[in-house]
This record gives C-alpha cells, sequence and structure tokens, in this order.
C-alpha cells in the first residue's frame, strides 16, 4: 500500500531539455514568437510534463469524486443532501453537463464514490468509499487523518491505473452538496485569508445564508486550529473525501508525468492542498477557468495559475476544466501540424 510520501517521492521535475526543445519549435513556426499566447504555455508545458517533444494528448479523463458532507447540517447550502447521490446517478446515467461536455470533447468521465452518504450501486460506479460523508466541520473534524490518506491513495490509484491504459489528460470533477463550505476552510487554513475573500454563495444561497455560511467557517477554524504547516491535518479537520481524493488525483497525474487540468474553486482548493504536500506538482496545473465562485480568482493567484477561460461558470463537475480539453488538444495540433519558416518557404522577421 503506497504512502502519502512514497506518492510524493514519485513526481518528479519538469523535464527542462524537453521544453527548451518545444520553446525552439515554436518559435520556428510561422507566426510571430508568442503569438499564439498561452497556448505556447501550454505546448510547452506539456512537454515538460511528459518529457516528450510531440506527446500525444489525445486520450483524457474527468474523475468525478463524490462526497457528502456532514456540515450541510449548517444551512449552508441552497440544496439537501440527497442531491449528492442523485447526481451521482445522473453522472452514471450520462446525464449531466460535465457528460454532455466530456462526450464533445471525446473525454472519458469516470464517477468516483469516495464518501457519499448513501450505499450505491451502479456497474461504472468506481466504488472507493472511506466512510459514509465526511463530519460536520462546526462540531467535528472532517475525518482521521488515515481517512484522509486513504481517500487521497484512492484518486492516486485510479490515476495510475488509467495512466497504464493511455490516458494522458485528467481533469479534476468533484459532487458534494456543500463541498464549497470545506473548500473555503481549507482555503483559508492554508493561506490566513479572510471568510469574507474566501466564502462564496455556492449553490446559490441567500444574504443571511452567506452570513451564517461565514461564520461557519470561522467557527470550524477555530475549533479545530489546523496548522497551515501540515496540509494533511488541514484536510482532516475541515476538508471533505472528494477533496482528499482530487488531491490524491493531482499527486497522480503528476507523479506519472501526465497532465492536470483543474476546474473551479473546489479542484482549485484541492490544487493547494496538493501544492503545500508536495510543491512539484505545480508544473503539471492547467488552470481552465476561474469561475464566478466568490474567492476562486484569489485562490488561482495564491496558486500562480492564470485560467485560460472565464465563461461565468460556476458548476463544477469538472465542466470547466473538460472545456479547457479543446485547448489542450489546439496546443498539441499547433507544435505537430503547424509549418516551419523553413518548410513554408515563409521569409523571417528582418535581422534574423
Amino acid at each position: 500500500m503506497i504512502t502519502l510520501q512514497e506518492m510524493c517521492d514519485k513526481v518528479m521535475p519538469l523535464d527542462a531539455e524537453a521544453i527548451e526543445q518545444a520553446k525552439h519549435r515554436l518559435n520556428r513556426l510561422t507566426k510571430p514568437e508568442g503569438s499564439l499566447g498561452k497556448l505556447e504555455n501550454l505546448v510547452w508545458q506539456a512537454a515538460g510534463v511528459t518529457g516528450e517533444l510531440l506527446p500525444d494528448l489525445s486520450s483524457k479523463a474527468v474523475i468525478v469524486m463524490a462526497g457528502d458532507h456532514g456540515v450541510t447540517q449548517e444551512g449552508v447550502s441552497a440544496y439537501p443532501s440527497e442531491v449528492t447521490q442523485q447526481m451521482v446517478l445522473n453522472f452514471l446515467a450520462g446525464g449531466a453537463a460535465v457528460n454532455v461536455l466530456a462526450r464533445q470533447a471525446g473525454a472519458e468521465v469516470l464517477c468516483v464514490d469516495v464518501g457519499v452518504d448513501a450505499e450505491l450501486s451502479h456497474p461504472d460506479l468506481i466504488a472507493r468509499k472511506v466512510r459514509r460523508g465526511a463530519g460536520n466541520i462546526a462540531r467535528v473534524q472532517a475525518m482521521t487523518r488515515e481517512e484522509a490518506e486513504a481517500a487521497i491513495r484512492a484518486g492516486y490509484e485510479l490515476v495510475a491505473k488509467k495512466a497504464a491504459e493511455g490516458v494522458r489528460v485528467f481533469a479534476t470533477g468533484e459532487m458534494g452538496i456543500g463541498n464549497t463550505t470545506p473548500s473555503a476552510a481549507v482555503f483559508m487554513a492554508l493561506t490566513g485569508v479572510s471568510a469574507m475573500d474566501a466564502v462564496g454563495r455556492g449553490t446559490g444561497i441567500d444574504d443571511a445564508m452567506l452570513v451564517n455560511k461565514r461564520r461557519v467557517v470561522e467557527a470550524a477554524l477555530k475549533l479545530h486550529a489546523p496548522a497551515a504547516s501540515d496540509p494533511l491535518g488541514v484536510l482532516a479537520a475541515v476538508g471533505g473525501l472528494e477533496l482528499a481524493g482530487l488531491v490524491g488525483v493531482i499527486l497522480g497525474a503528476a507523479a506519472h508525468r501526465c497532465l492536470v487540468v483543474i476546474d473551479g474553486f473546489i479542484s482549485s482548493a484541492a490544487a493547494l492542498a496538493a501544492v503545500r504536500l508536495c510543491p512539484a506538482v505545480h508544473g503539471s496545473l492547467v488552470a481552465s477557468h476561474v469561475s464566478r465562485e466568490h474567492g476562486h480568482a484569489l485562490l488561482l493567484a495564491e496558486l500562480g495559475l492564470s485560467p485560460l477561460l472565464d465563461l461565468h461558470m460556476r458548476l463544477g463537475e469538472g465542466t470547466g476544466a473538460v472545456l479547457a480539453f479543446h485547448l489542450v488538444d489546439a496546443s498539441a495540433r499547433i507544435i505537430r501540424e503547424m509549418a516551419t519558416f523553413d518548410s513554408a518557404g515563409v521569409s523571417e522577421r528582418k535581422g534574423e
């Protein structure tokens, strides 16, 4: 059984030689240097992650981690907890937004029960339940350290399996009613940012519920007092099972030299925890979009990531990340299919 330390030890730095080769080839293509902006960044990042100048990025998957949260008992969500299990069945039936967008992108959707508070059965469900729902963080810890590590391991091992099957690009998806609350708590615990800056409306709560939600998060952090220097302890104290599962997805993707496209606020909170556990994973992260959830732009800034898209989305599930798959495909085509100045017989910039 792989340990968290062993997962982190498997993550290697980006391949500097492959990055330089990619940048050199980009500068030989029939365009002004840097004129394709963030698409060019994706080209050399993919080279650095995979160690290949022309990686095959055609096989893609979005991993939707699902888990429930006891903190919904505190009135922090506009929807009841049973929606989590209902949406899991919707994913498995192919009817959710992420399914539609993944079909368009040619990507596989993998739905993982890592902590749903129900006994689910479906032939396509990946059952990795650590426990039935995280504890109510306003009163008890979300989970034990051992449970947090088990959820991380579930994500890591699934990615390892799919990478062995040829998947090269992963997206982080999630489902868990109430999960913007622990995500904000994790963000605050790891950075010290205030509830006013980190806590948003989630599924669309009103002003009174927002005030209560901020109070709940502040109370949870005061009760558990997790240390920013202990990311696993933060996840255990105030996180969630699907958050920890996504940490494992990110660690697994980085360890197996795959790109990992992160989605919105919840995915980004998981990414922050993953980076704090293992700074080397940062090079594998692609920020798909900035969502309308309050605090997401600040969270991306903390990660030092620039989002590819701003579509005013706030759905989650991995929807923004799957939309960004099209840009990953575009970057792969650029390096493979564009002509160079030499091959096309195009004159270069004067003075060269």
